[in-house]
């Protein structure tokens, strides 16, 4: 279960005046470290990263701040009334509202797969507040293939009656993609992305979120932010490839490395889209990059 003590919650308002929450996870000890702003997926939320955040924050050489944000329409942000405000720039628009109601004006930023997008955004509109990126499983370029598989099992939900339940769905439908994941992994996952409400366990997310992937034409290439990218090719930069993802693709990170000289890449076995980034050494690895972004801040 989560330990709720390990953080607090706050509440702010989003620019369109919608209540939006994320959560702030303050470090054992206070030194002058660069926060960590982490930004989940498309239809994911804060809770995605409260192992990270934990032991981030507790870190016992580098304890830094971290704060972790649930897009409006997910975990226990307001919905919109109107689901066509579910696109990255809005997105972008929010997270940077709940900075500036946190007073954060720089960080680095953690963004797992549309987390990854909305911070391309963020380059493009408030470079200020970047002083390292990570991008889990994202780049400027999505492979098609990949967006229709997200697509398909979001219109097909399957309700749970229990955690546990949960937890075996969420394996049938991903556990080709993850074979490196134990029972322990596929329960976190499951309470990460389901709430009980009312005696019934859902995804908690606004149904209507499933909407905005209509019109898209998955025969094409999409469009693509390496305009924005090209803008962070001064920061430091860590890519997290899961071996199994079917969203970005080698070449695109290839293409990445090109065009970010000092680009670094971890390749996560066993893991498709997005590699859980609790697993294996990846607290660490991660650890050891945000502490080089504070030394290069200096």
């Amino acid at each position: 279960m989560v330990d709720r003590l390990a953080f607090r919650e706050i509440s702010y308002d989003a620019p369109d005046g919608l209540k939006l929450y994320a959560r702030v996870y303050e470090p054992v000890r206070e030194l002058e470290k660069l926060p960590l702003v982490c930004l989940p997926g498309l239809t994911r939320n804060s809770r995605d990263f409260h192992e990270l955040a934990q032991t981030l924050a507790q870190h016992a050489q580098t304890p830094r701040r971290v704060i972790s944000f649930d897009y409006r329409g997910r975990g226990l942000s307001a919905y919109d009334p109107d689901f066509t405000h579910y696109n990255i720039g809005i997105e972008a628009g929010d997270v940077i509202a709940g900075l500036a109601a946190l007073d954060i004006s720089k960080a680095v930023f953690l963004g797992t797969s549309r987390g990854g997008l909305i911070i391309h955004i963020v380059a493009a509109i408030a470079p200020q507040l970047l002083a390292g990126v990570i991008l889990n499983d994202i780049g400027p370029e999505i492979a098609p293939a990949g967006l229709l598989q997200i697509s398909h099992y979001l219109r097909n939900p399957q309700i749970p009656s229990t955690i546990a339940e949960a937890a075996e769905i969420q394996r049938a439908v991903h556990g080709a993609a993850f074979p490196a994941l134990r029972d322990a992994d596929w329960e976190r996952f499951a309470r990460a992305i389901y709430r009980e409400t009312d005696g019934v366990i859902r995804p908690d997310f606004d149904p209507n979120l499933v909407r905005t992937l209509d019109g898209i034409d998955f025969t094409r290439k999409l469009a693509d932010l390496w305009p924005q990218f090209d803008l962070m090719s001064e920061l430091p930069m860590l890519v997290i490839r899961g071996e199994n993802t079917p969203l970005l693709a080698a070449e695109t990170v290839e293409e990445m490395t090109r065009r970010h000289k000092a680009l670094q890449v971890i390749h996560v076995a066993g893991q498709g889209h997005t590699p859980m980034l609790e697993t294996g050494r990846l607290p660490e690895l991660i650890a050891a990059f945000v502490a080089g972004v504070d030394l290069r801040a200096v």
